[in-house]
This record gives structure tokens, C-alpha cells and sequence, in this order.
């Protein structure tokens, strides 16, 4: 029994890992879990095997658990019940033999005070009932999304600036695709076992750091603007994201001003065998495909 199991196959996290699983193991040894097998046809086409699971269908869980060892929870999204969801599938991973469950909480720092609603006490939940469970499990612990960027500073910085609340905290963001690939190489190999890893990218950014930035990228000055908490909703708001979504990015806002995720461990790095992708290299990237797409660069 040495099949590996994704959860979330369909969603980007979960396809993004079982894609970097192909590059090391072979497709008969992966198994992609999904409510909807019909929308992870491309992943079967790849030789991948589809179970049809829902988190909140433990019985339904444990059919699509049998025959594997290791299994990659992918977090649940927030604003559901996730810690149904998540205790249904550590409960179901040990009733069908599973061995090792590898997830991916946001990174907190010790003794942190910074709460992401439907977040941080969730994961904390997780945490605990793995290491009460008796499986062996893997932590690999994300930061913010380096896609997430330009979205936190407005969308159209370039044009109009930075806006974000006052504070000088830094941030160590990473690509969904790099944790993907350090998310396939834990899955892949031996000596992860029972350890917790931070999966910060680097150099860590504050949000003036990524006006800095993008003034550079641009040859023109794009400046930083702090702005009250309210204002910085509003413009959210404005730019139109409900509300509740908006005040949802405020508080991971407010956690990369606290300096949350500013930490250097070194660990995605390690993974990697590479340092991996700068603020400067993504938004670098983005600005020539967005110039290329508007037809500015040939």
C-alpha cells in the first residue's frame, strides 16, 4: 500500500500538487480526491485515479481512503464548517489504515495575537487533532500568496499607487506552485515525518517595499499611500468585492503589517533546492504579460 492521495483535486492547490506529484512518482501510485470527478477529467486523462469524496461525508470518505498511505489534506474554505470537515477526514484517513496526513495551516508565529477569521483557530484545531490521532502527519505551513499581492494594494497600482493601512511589517510570500512542489516532494520521500516546516519565500516585503518595487519595474514612480482601515475597505468595496470579502483581505493586511509571515526559516528553500520566486521576479513577470497583452511589447 503505497498510494498518495490529494484532497481538493479540482481546486488549485490540490491540482497544482498531484501535477508536481507526476514529475516524481508514477501516475498509478496517485489518486485524486474530488466531489465532482467529471471536473478533474484532465488529471485522469494523465493516468491519475479520480475518487469521488466529500468532507463531510465521513462513511464516503473511508471508501475513497482504502488502499492509500498518505494522504494531502487541502484546507477547506473558510466560511464553512471546517472543523467537521477536517476532523471528518483525519477520522476517516485512520479508520481505512491510512499512515501519514500531510496539511497545509497558515504559518503563525509563537504567541501570536493575529486572528484570521475562519483561519487560525481552525488550522490550530487540525494541528492538535493530528498529534492526538496517532498518525503520523507533516505541517507545511503556508504564508500569503505571492499572487495575492497586487490584489491587497489595490489592483491597479501602477496606475492609481499603494494603498494599504499604515504599517512597516514585511510579509515572506510564496507561489501556489512552488508550495505545490514542496508540498509533492514531502509526499514523495522519506524524512518528513512528523515535522513542521514554514514555507516563507523571500526576501520578505512591506507593502511600501512593493511600491518600491513596482516604481522600479515601471520606470515610474508609483507611491505608497496609508490609508485608515475603513478607507482601505471602502476601496475594496469600491473595486467590488462584497464587503465581507473585503474586510476578509483586511485581515491579512493587518497580519503582513504586524509582521506575521516575516520570518526567513529557510524551509521552502531547502525543499525546493532553489530559492525561490522574489516579489521582484513575479511582479516583474506580471508587468510584461500585462504589457504583452495590451500589445505594448511585440
Amino acid at each position: 500500500m503505497n498510494k498518495i492521495l490529494v484532497t481538493g483535486a479540482t481546486g488549485n492547490i490540490g491540482r497544482m500538487t498531484l501535477l508536481q506529484l507526476l514529475n516524481r512518482v508514477p501516475a498509478s501510485e496517485l489518486v485524486g480526491l474530488a466531489r465532482d470527478p467529471s471536473k478533474a477529467k484532465d488529471l485522469a486523462d494523465k493516468g491519475i485515479e479520480i475518487r469521488q469524496g466529500d468532507y463531510l461525508d465521513r462513511d464516503g470518505l473511508v471508501r475513497a481512503f482504502a488502499g492509500i498511505s498518505k494522504v494531502m489534506l487541502v484546507s477547506a474554505t473558510a466560511f464553512t464548517d471546517r472543523n467537521a470537515q477536517h476532523d471528518n477526514v483525519i477520522t476517516a484517513a485512520k479508520s481505512a489504515g491510512v499512515e501519514h496526513i500531510v496539511f497545509m495551516p497558515i504559518i503563525r508565529k509563537a504567541g501570536s495575537a493575529i486572528s484570521l477569521p475562519q483561519i487560525t483557530e481552525e488550522d490550530a484545531f487540525v494541528e492538535e487533532r493530528l498529534m492526538a490521532s496517532g498518525l503520523t502527519y507533516t505541517l507545511v505551513g503556508h504564508p500569503p500568496f505571492l499572487e495575492n499581492v497586487e490584489s491587497y494594494v489595490g489592483g491597479n497600482a501602477y496606475e492609481s499607487g499603494v494603498f494599504a493601512p499604515p504599517g512597516d511589517g514585511k510579509a515572506g510570500y510564496a507561489l501556489r506552485e512552488e508550495l505545490a512542489e514542496a508540498h509533492a516532494i514531502v509526499l514523495s520521500q522519506k524524512g518528513h515525518e512528523n515535522k513542521s516546516y514554514a514555507l516563507q519565500g523571500g526576501p520578505a516585503v512591506s507593502f511600501a517595499d512593493v511600491a518600491q518595487i513596482m516604481s522600479e519595474i515601471s520606470g515610474s514612480q508609483v507611491e505608497f499611500h496609508a490609508v485608515s482601515e475603513q478607507d482601505y475597505v471602502a476601496r475594496l468595496v469600491t473595486a467590488g468585492l462584497p464587503e465581507p470579502a473585503a474586510n476578509f483581505v483586511l485581515a491579512w493586511v493587518k497580519g503582513v503589517n504586524a509582521g506575521e509571515w516575516d520570518s526567513q526559516t529557510g524551509d521552502l528553500e531547502s525543499l525546493l533546492g532553489r530559492k525561490p520566486t522574489t516579489p521582484t521576479e513575479y511582479l516583474r513577470a506580471r508587468h510584461a504579460a500585462h504589457q504583452a497583452s495590451d500589445g505594448t511589447i511585440q
